[in-house]
């Protein structure tokens, strides 16, 4: 049963990656889109080409400094700007199976915004790495190590939570404290523990990365699990 789960996961992300490659192949992101437009676009876009017919969260198109928010934030939609960072944040349900992706994209030549970007999947196979080689790890201590290793590269963590877990929707009806679901400063226990229906817990690995005078940021999420290829996360336009 949990190998089946394991590769209904994966095989949610990998329909979730096709999303990103065909919202790229479309230029759904450009200057002088709205962020609304470019979400409902995905929305069309999702339904059309994937049969998306559920999203298990908002989706998500943050431009400039609405890159600083998380996902629970509504900031005023912005214009996307020509030299804009912007990143997505997609939740799309496949076949009864959440998939969690995040990408960051550079419109222009700035070379911070684009060594942010550079440094995003950096992080997370660093933060994947620890999570492999400590198996008592607790979801506090990985939080602690995504703001260690986001400093470490000269930018701050911008995130409340450096993830959550995933599974079958909707996976926030399993029984438990939902603190004891993600991966935060508030979680004691080991990521490694089984969820409140005795099923292994399968995390969602999110890096929100920002600039030290929190001007703009960066984000990707994908899961976190062994011997997944890092799709490319920056695109230049």
């Amino acid at each position: 049963m949990e190998a089946a789960r394991l590769a209904a996961l994966r095989e949610a992300e990998r329909q979730a990656e096709r999303l990103f490659e065909a919202i790229e192949a479309e230029r759904l992101i450009a200057p002088g889109r709205s962020e609304r437009e470019v979400e409902q676009d995905i929305y069309a876009l999702a339904a059309q080409r994937f049969g998306v017919t559920q999203h298990w969260h908002k989706r998500i198109c943050r431009a400039g400094p609405n890159t600083l928010t998380i996902a629970a934030d509504n900031p005023p939609v912005r214009t996307i700007g020509a030299e804009d960072i912007v990143y997505l944040d997609l939740g799309p349900v496949f076949a009864a199976w959440e998939a969690d992706v995040g990408r960051s994209y550079v419109l222009g030549t700035d070379p911070e915004k684009h060594r942010l970007c550079a440094d995003l999947p950096v992080v997370f196979e660093a933060l994947k790495a620890h999570f492999e080689v400590h198996p008592d790890l607790t979801g506090a201590e990985l939080y602690a190590e995504a703001h260690r290793l986001a400093e470490a590269r000269g930018w701050r963590f911008g995130g409340q939570i450096a993830g959550h877990i995933v599974g079958e929707f909707p996976h926030a009806r399993i029984p438990g404290a939902k603190d004891l679901y993600r991966i935060s400063a508030d979680n004691p226990t080991r990521l490694r523990d089984p969820d409140g229906n005795g099923q292994s817990k399968y995390w969602i690995l999110e890096v929100h990365l920002v600039n030290r005078d929190r001007r703009w940021g960066g984000f990707y999420e994908r899961l976190l699990l062994p011997e997944t290829e890092a799709p490319g996360t920056e695109a230049k336009r």
